[in-house]
C-alpha cells in the first residue's frame, strides 16, 4: 500500500496538532468542517456566544467580518505549499441580516488565482442555517524572503 503524502505548512500543522492554533480563531470558535483543496472550497464552524453579542442582543457585525476573514483566508491558506502565506488585502462585507448567537458555519471559495493575486468569496450562515452575510476578498500570496548566505 503507498503512503499517503502528509500535507504540511501553517493551516495544516494545526489541523495536524503539530502547532497551536491561531488565538483568533479559538476566540471566535474555529472549527474545519470540509476543505477541497482541488476546488478551493472550505467550510468551517464558529461559535457566537454572548460575549458577541451587542446592546441589541445580536452578534456585532465585526465579528461576522472576521469569522468571514477566518473563512475566506484558509479556503486559499489550505491550497498553498508551505512556507507560503496569504495576508487579506481587501475584506467586503454585506450584512442581510441580524445573526443570534449560537453556532455559525462559514463557506468560502477561490473564485480567481493568480500567481500573486487571488480572488476569494463566501457567505455566513445562522444557527438557523440562512446568510447573515455575504463577503468578498483579495489576497495577495507571498513566500518567505530567500535568506542568503
Amino acid at each position: 500500500m503507498a503512503e499517503r503524502e502528509e500535507k504540511k505548512g501553517v493551516f495544516w500543522d494545526v489541523q495536524a496538532g503539530r502547532l497551536p492554533p491561531p488565538p483568533a480563531a479559538v476566540t471566535l470558535g474555529w472549527e474545519l468542517i470540509d476543505v477541497d483543496t482541488d476546488a478551493g472550497t472550505i467550510e468551517v464552524g464558529f461559535t457566537a456566544g454572548e460575549q458577541f453579542l451587542n446592546p441589541a442582543g445580536v452578534v456585532q457585525g465585526g465579528f461576522l467580518a472576521a469569522m468571514l476573514d477566518d473563512t475566506l483566508g484558509p479556503a486559499l491558506v489550505a491550497t498553498l505549499p508551505d512556507g507560503q502565506f496569504a495576508p487579506t488585502l481587501d475584506l467586503h462585507v454585506q450584512y442581510l441580516r441580524s445573526a443570534l448567537p449560537g453556532r455559525l458555519v462559514g463557506r468560502g471559495r477561490i473564485v480567481q488565482r493568480g500567481s500573486r493575486v487571488c480572488f476569494l468569496a463566501g457567505e455566513l450562515l445562522g444557527p438557523d442555517g440562512k446568510p447573515v452575510a455575504v463577503a468578498t476578498a483579495t489576497a495577495h500570496i507571498k513566500s518567505p524572503p530567500v535568506q542568503t548566505g
